[in-house]
């Protein structure tokens, strides 16, 4: 399995990375990445992007140093409802756009409250991917996320920040396991991302990469494995 592209990561715009959006493509291009989604935060995370930064996103090329580049949005769940702190204006002015469950935003609540939460989420045309599933404090129904994923065309994260010993979300790692062996069952496809917030970190899967060999996952449901296949997919469930 080779992994051509990484879908999360973010510049200091999103208030808490560290890192240019000039050095995460260079760090791509030396890592032999040919397509990445630069993700900021938007306005509901503490220190995130003005809705002004995204709207100008217009202005940065298609690609830079052999690198295809998707111009997108980490949006922030902010109720049970599947609400989420962008405008439509903005969510429709990127290429792509992960929504995700973060403490600073939304309160931990229990499994049936937030897997239809989630499922709402995914209803929504101009999501395309969700961020960091797995994470303990917020309990999925990971069955019914999984074919709610496959009916409406949104992507699974296996987010590789999220696997590294540092990582603050508890039992991801076995969670992931659960979901990534639904996601064979159900022919759900799924998308790695690094959710770097340094440089270095752009193009680093390897923990994601050992999870999925370990559980012979197929490459064919990995959407990294395929730009062309991926940005395909993105755009299809947008132009719903």
């Amino acid at each position: 399995m080779k992994l051509l592209a990484d879908t999360h990561m973010h510049t200091i715009a999103s208030g808490h990375a560290y890192s240019t959006m000039d050095e995460l493509v260079r760090e791509a291009s030396k890592k032999g990445m040919k397509l990445i989604a630069i993700t900021d935060h938007t306005s509901g995370m503490p220190g995130g992007a003005h809705d002004f930064y995204f709207m100008n996103l217009r202005i940065v090329p298609e690609e830079m140093y052999g690198v295809k580049i998707l111009k997108g949005a980490e949006v922030n769940i902010i109720d049970y409802e599947g609400n989420v702190d962008a405008k439509k204006e903005i969510m429709k002015a990127v290429d792509v756009v992960i929504a995700s469950l973060h403490p600073p935003c939304i309160d931990f609540a229990d499994e049936k409250t937030l897997t239809v939460c989630m499922e709402k989420v995914m209803e929504n045309p101009l999501i395309n991917i969700i961020g960091h599933p797995g994470d303990a404090r917020y309990p999925l129904d990971l069955e019914r996320v999984v074919k709610a994923a496959k009916k409406t065309g949104t992507l699974l994260e296996v987010n590789n920040a999220s696997l590294k010993p540092l990582s603050s979300r508890p039992g991801v790692r076995e969670n992931l396991v659960k979901m990534l062996e639904l996601c064979k069952t159900y022919q759900t496809q799924i998308v790695v991302g690094s959710d770097a917030h340094m440089f270095f970190e752009v193009g680093d899967l390897k923990e994601s990469y050992e999870l999925l060999e370990e559980l012979q996952f197929p490459d064919e449901l990995v959407m990294n494995t395929d730009i062309e296949k991926l940005q395909a997919f993105i755009l299809e469930k947008r132009l719903k």
